[in-house]
């Protein structure tokens, strides 16, 4: 039985979400974040040393890392589903997204996150975090226009990486910011799949 060590508030989202399209039977091992430091507990550390979320576990193996793990279902379990043939055309922009989603794209909303905390301190850095923010996610939402998923006709593993940044952007900018990728989070949200991966494992 697959496990999914899932922390609450997390990326673990993407990967319970891409169980359910698959129909994989899994389990989920909740973990919750402390009050104060909002950081995972420290039993996370006791299926990986990282104390990280998400973790998967597939029999004996342990897999860190959301693209790796959505790379890793794939490529054991997808039967061709959710990534184009590697000799297609649309392969390489299909990695490149895959990539692009911790790579690139979720740094500047970190930081926006984490240093909006800081208060007045960290004014000065907020004029370059919003101009970051601004390239990266018009550079998203431009990507989206005329087409319902950043690959092919259908979501690939791309947008399973994809639909956290394109959520947070959302719930940060407002909703009229960047409209290709609300609506593309509102089509994310009403698949049944991704709606099974919220009753099972929360909000």
């Amino acid at each position: 039985m697959i496990e999914v060590h899932h922390l609450n508030a997390s990326r673990s989202r993407r990967i319970t979400w891409l169980l359910e399209e698959l129909g994989l039977p899994y389990e989920v091992v909740q973990y919750q974040r402390d009050p104060v430091t909002n950081l995972a507990p420290p039993e996370l550390k006791a299926i990986h040393p990282l104390g990280k979320a998400p973790v998967l576990r597939d029999g004996e193996r342990v897999m860190i890392e959301s693209g790796a793990i959505v790379d890793y279902l794939l490529r054991h379990y997808g039967a061709g589903r959710f990534a184009p043939p590697v000799d297609s055309p649309e392969y390489d922009r299909y990695v490149q997204f895959l990539q692009y989603a911790e790579g690139s794209a979720m740094l500047p909303l970190l930081l926006k996150l984490y240093v909006g905390r800081l208060g007045e301190a960290g004014a000065p850095l907020h004029p370059r975090i919003q101009s970051e923010i601004e390239n990266h996610m018009g550079w998203l939402d431009r990507e989206l226009e005329g087409r319902d998923w950043f690959v092919g006709d259908g979501p690939t593993g791309a947008d399973i990486q994809l639909s956290f940044v394109a959520q947070l952007v959302v719930r940060f900018e407002g909703r009229d910011r960047y409209p290709n990728l609300t609506r593309y989070v509102e089509r994310i949200e009403a698949r049944p799949a991704y709606q099974r991966a919220v009753a099972r494992a929360g909000a």
